[in-house]
């Protein structure tokens, strides 16, 4: 028998604050909360981590969803004094929605400094502003690789997590330490969102979603790393921005939430789902494991089914689908290549 029960819906007055919302979980979430009615303020440093332009075009977005609705200010959010800036200019805003990273696992490796200053100092910065200001509720997104190299089938928030293998694993451990810190002394309702491989229409070019489904589409080489075993819980953008939205409005002290579908699919499987999606054969190359890649990923969500009434809806094949037809049918006309969108019925 289940120890959780749902929480109670409370409602915020004021703007909501979100960060990195020139990206992809950013920008959909803002589109959400402006279209239940909200004032957004959102703010994005807006780096080359990946293709500028998109980033741009999600701020277009949400400017022609959100009119008097949406304010955007492109800065740093280590910089206190900008954040205090907005704070000032909106003194009701007393809810965040932290979504500002650095993300990846490879690059991490690489050049691990950036990411403690963006994921580290910039979740304090937020985390000290908002406990002096005032916080009704701070949502702040985490990840599934916190789990390192887990032997469990399913991965449960109370499971020790303590032996990151990734400089970015690491620093999504330290700001939930972070948080859990500034809930202990200061009473702050925090929540730790652990993401589980976040796709979609519009989604991050970096991620594999959009890549193989870039490379399959353009009859380029996909770059298969390991033998096709690997397993990863992918979860459709939709759904996080359901989970996200719903820990914003029941604020429970510190709490952490996996959010994930639960169904962990193969690499292999993914492949092979890709090419029905997009009706092409994949060139394959196979490549040996990257270091700070696990071999499996796969969320149990029973704590955010009880308390959030978090409830996924989209199959992979289903959000691989929308995926390729986003891709065929917008994607490719914004780059000016020919489309291939009558391979999608």
């Amino acid at each position: 028998m289940s120890c959780y029960t749902e929480l109670p819906v409370i409602s915020g007055t004021g703007p909501v604050l979100v960060t990195g919302v020139a990206g992809f979980i950013g920008c959909f979430t803002a589109k959400y909360l402006l279209e239940r009615g909200e004032m957004v303020v959102g703010i994005d440093e807006v780096n080359d981590y990946y293709d500028v332009e998109q980033k741009r075009a999600n701020i277009g977005r949400l400017n022609r969803i959100g009119a008097s609705q949406f304010t955007f200010y492109e800065g740093d959010i280590c910089d206190a004094s900008l954040i205090n800036m907005i704070y000032d200019r909106y003194p009701g805003l007393r809810r965040v929605v932290h979504l500002a990273a650095r993300a990846g696992v490879r690059p991490s490796i690489e050049d691990p400094f950036v990411y403690i200053h963006s994921n580290i100092e910039g979740t304090t910065r937020l985390l000290e502003i908002a406990r002096t200001r005032g916080n009704d509720s701070f949502v702040m997104a985490s990840s599934s690789s916190v789990y390192g190299e887990s032997g469990n089938e399913f991965f449960s928030e109370t499971d020790q997590v303590d032996c990151p293998i990734s400089p970015y694993a690491a620093s999504k451990k330290a700001c939930e330490m972070f948080a859990y810190t500034y809930h202990s002394l200061y009473k702050m309702n925090i929540a730790c969102l652990r993401f589980f491989t976040v796709y979609g229409p519009s989604g991050r070019p970096d991620m594999a979603p959009f890549k193989f489904v870039d490379w399959i589409s353009r009859g380029e080489e996909i770059q298969q790393f390991g033998d096709g075993t690997t397993e990863r819980d992918y979860t459709y953008i939709d759904d996080i921005v359901d989970g996200v939205v719903r820990s914003l409005d029941r604020p429970a002290g510190y709490q952490i939430y996996n959010l994930g579908n639960g169904t962990p699919i193969t690499l292999r499987s993914f492949i092979e789902i890709a090419q029905e999606a997009l009706g092409k054969p994949a060139l394959i190359k196979q490549l040996e494991m990257q270091p700070g890649d696990v071999q499996r990923t796969c969320a149990n969500i029973t704590k955010a089914r009880k308390m959030l009434g978090y409830d996924p809806k989209t199959s992979f094949q289903e959000g691989l689908r929308a995926t390729a037809k986003w891709y065929c049918e917008e994607h490719l006309q914004k780059k000016g290549i020919q489309t291939v969108s009558d391979i999608i019925q």
